[in-house]
């Protein structure tokens, strides 16, 4: 079993900043591809950036520019950097870690809210 638990949420004004962070623990003996999704109230949810084990990062168009995924020291750990917010940025933040390679799963967090308004 492998738990994710993410920090960093809150509210922020347009143009603020906010650091995400999320930590797996549990029975992981590797590095993992692992990223970030979100959704919006009545959206779907979206993947808004990742990194692999090799520490390549991918990101949505509409974040390019402003957010920075990265490897936290500890292992199986994940930060995302998000500058210049936007109020269409405001979504529940989902941090994944992707096993699918060894075991066929994918874990989740929890969530974390990130609200951006004046």
């Amino acid at each position: 079993q492998v738990n994710l638990v993410e920090s960093g949420g809150g509210l922020v004004q347009p143009g603020g900043s906010l650091r995400l962070a999320c930590a797996a623990s549990g029975r992981i003996f590797s590095i993992y591809p692992m990223g970030w999704y979100r959704q919006a109230p009545g959206k779907q949810r979206e993947l808004v950036a990742s990194i692999t084990s090799t520490g390549s990062t991918n990101y949505a168009d509409s974040v390019k520019g402003r957010f920075t995924i990265s490897r936290g020291d500890a292992k199986n750990t994940v930060n995302l950097q998000m500058n210049s917010l936007k109020p269409e940025d405001t979504a529940i933040y989902y941090c994944y870690l992707d096993q699918t390679v060894t075991t066929g799963l994918k874990y989740w967090g929890q969530g974390t809210q990130v609200t951006v308004s004046a």
